[in-house]
C-alpha cells in the first residue's frame, strides 16, 4: 500500500501559497475582493462557533459559511461517525444494491417533517431544488414556476431560472420558463394561476437576500391557492431548515402549511460532506417514479453516498440530543432583543428583523445633517457601501465573520452556527455597539475606510 501522499506536509509546505494559487487557478476575483477589503486573513483552525489564527486569536464566526456549518466547525459527533464510516470499508456506491444509511437518514429526516412521505438525496441544495423544480413540472405535466422577487434558489440552470436577483441570470439566457411574483402578494399569484400553465410556486419563507419573511399567512392562502388550481408549493428550506429559525422548518411557524416539495441542504452536511435533499408527497415521487423503465429517470451520480449520510443521521442526534433547535430560539431572541433595543440609539440603524438565529440588520438614512451628507455621498457612489464599511471594522478590529446580505443592500445578514451561546451573543453585540459609535462620530477609520470604497465603486462603473 503506497503511503507517498502525505496531506499534512503539502499544506505544511505549499500552505502559505492559498492566496496566490485561488488567483492563478481558481476564480481570480475573489483573492482580489478579499485583499481589497481587508478579509485575506489566514486561518488555521476551527473549533465550534470560532476561527484561530496562527499566533492563537479567536475570531467569532457568525456567518457559518453561508450557514453550512449549523453546528460549527468540527462537532465530535459528526466527526466521528465519518470516521466511523470510513473505518467500515462499505461498499458504496454501487447503485445496484440497497445501502441502509440512505433509507435511515430518510426515515429519520421524515419524522421531522410532517406530511411528507419520501426523500431524494442529492449533492447541494441547488440540487435539491433542481429536483423539486423537475418533479413539480413532470408532477402537474405543467411548465411554468413562479418565484418570489429577490429570491435565491441556486445558481443551476434550472435554480437560476427561479432566482430574483438579475446580476445572477444575466447572460445566462435562455432559461426555463418562470415568472417572479411580490412575496407576499397573494394577488398576484392568483393573476398568474389563471393562466393554467403554472406547475408551482417556490418560496423561501425567510428570504436569504435581506432577510424578509412571508407575512403572516401568506404562506397558507398561498397553498390554498395553488391547490385550487392543481399547482404545488415548493419550499425552499436550504438555508432556514434544520433548526435556522427556531423550528426545524421555518414554514413550521404558521398553522396549516404543509408544502408538497420541500429542499433541504446546508446544514445537514454536518459541514463535511455536500449534501442535499428533496422531501416530497408520495403521489409525487410514485407520478415520477412510475414504473421499472423509469426508475433512474432522476438521479446523482454521487447522491446518497455513505459519507454525506452517515453526516446527515449525526447531525440530526446531535440536533435532537441537545434540543439544538430550542437553543436557538432562546439564543435567537436574545440577539433579536439585544440588537432591536440599539435602534433608539444610533440613526444609522433602521431595523432589525428576522427569526432565530437568521437576523437582518438594516441600515437607513440619517435625520443629522453631518451624517446625512455621508450617507448621501456613499449611495451615489453605489448601494451597500455602508453596510460593507460596517462589516470590515467588525473584522478587522473585533475579529468577528459576518456577511452584507446581498448585493446593493445596506443590510448584514447574520447567520452564525447554531451552537452560538450567550457569550457570542454579547461579544458580537458589544463590537456591533462600538462599531456603531464610531460611524456615528462622523471620523475616524471608518470613514476612511468609506473614501477607499467609494473610489472602487466609481472605478469599477
Amino acid at each position: 500500500m503506497s503511503t507517498e501522499f502525505d496531506l499534512g506536509a503539502l499544506l505544511a509546505e505549499r500552505g502559505a501559497e492559498r492566496y496566490e494559487l485561488h488567483a492563478r487557478h481558481l476564480n481570480p476575483q475573489l483573492p482580489r475582493m478579499l485583499h481589497t477589503i481587508g478579509f485575506d486573513k489566514v486561518y488555521e483552525r476551527a473549533e465550534g462557533a470560532h476561527f484561530f489564527d496562527a499566533d492563537g486569536n479567536d475570531y467569532l464566526d457568525m456567518l457559518a459559511g453561508f450557514g453550512v456549518m449549523g453546528l460549527g466547525r468540527h462537532h465530535p459527533v459528526v466527526r466521528k461517525a465519518l470516521h466511523d464510516v470510513l473505518d467500515l470499508d462499505l461498499a458504496d456506491l454501487t447503485r445496484f444494491d440497497c445501502q441502509p444509511l440512505p433509507g435511515l437518514l430518510a426515515e429519520r429526516l421524515l419524522t421531522h417533517s410532517p406530511h411528507l412521505d419520501r426523500v431524494f438525496f442529492g449533492n447541494s441544495g441547488t440540487e435539491a431544488v433542481e429536483t423539486a423544480l423537475k418533479f413539480a413540472r413532470y408532477a402537474t405535466g405543467r411548465p411554468r414556476v413562479l418565484y418570489c422577487d429577490h429570491a435565491f434558489h441556486g445558481l443551476t440552470t434550472g435554480s437560476l431560472s427561479v432566482n430574483g436577483e438579475s446580476g445572477f441570470r444575466d447572460g445566462f439566457a435562455p432559461l426555463l420558463p418562470d415568472t417572479a411574483v411580490p412575496l407576499g402578494d397573494l394577488d398576484a399569484l392568483a393573476r398568474e394561476l389563471k393562466k393554467g400553465d403554472v406547475a408551482a410556486l417556490i418560496v423561501e419563507p425567510i428570504q436569504g437576500k435581506g432577510v424578509h419573511e412571508a407575512p403572516p399567512g401568506y404562506l397558507r392562502a398561498a397553498q390554498e391557492l395553488l391547490h385550487k388550481h392543481k399547482a404545488l408549493l415548493i419550499a425552499d428550506e436550504v438555508q432556514t431548515g434544520l433548526g435556522r429559525t427556531g423550528d426545524f422548518y421555518a414554514y413550521q411557524h404558521e398553522d396549516g402549511v404543509e408544502p408538497d416539495l420541500v429542499c433541504v441542504a446546508k446544514a445537514l452536511s454536518g459541514g463535511y460532506v455536500p449534501v442535499g435533499a428533496t422531501l416530497g408527497k408520495e403521489w409525487i415521487f410514485k407520478k415520477v417514479y412510475s414504473s421499472m423503465d423509469r426508475v433512474l429517470v432522476h438521479s446523482a451520480s454521487f447522491g446518497a453516498n455513505a459519507q454525506a449520510m452517515a453526516c446527515g443521521l449525526a447531525v440530526l442526534s446531535v440536533m435532537e440530543n441537545e434540543q439544538i433547535v430550542a437553543g436557538v430560539r432562546r439564543t435567537g431572541e436574545l440577539l433579536k432583543s439585544r440588537l432591536t433595543a440599539l435602534i433608539d440609539t444610533y440613526e444609522l440603524l433602521a431595523d432589525v428583523r428576522g427569526r432565530g438565529l437568521m437576523i437582518g440588520i438594516e441600515f437607513g438614512k440619517p435625520s443629522s445633517l453631518k451624517l446625512r451628507g455621508r450617507w448621501t455621498m456613499l449611495q451615489a457612489a453605489r448601494k451597500g457601501l455602508f453596510a460593507q464599511m460596517v462589516v470590515v471594522p467588525l473584522l478587522q478590529k473585533h475579529r468577528i465573520l459576518t456577511q452584507v446580505s446581498g448585493d446593493h443592500l445596506e443590510v448584514i445578514k447574520l447567520i452564525p452556527p447554531l451552537v452560538a451561546d450567550e457569550a457570542d451573543v454579547e461579544r458580537f453585540v458589544a463590537a456591533f455597539t462600538a462599531v456603531m459609535e464610531d460611524a456615528h462620530s462622523g471620523g475616524g477609520l471608518m470613514w476612511d475606510f468609506g473614501k477607499t470604497l467609494i473610489k472602487q465603486a466609481v472605478a469599477n462603473r
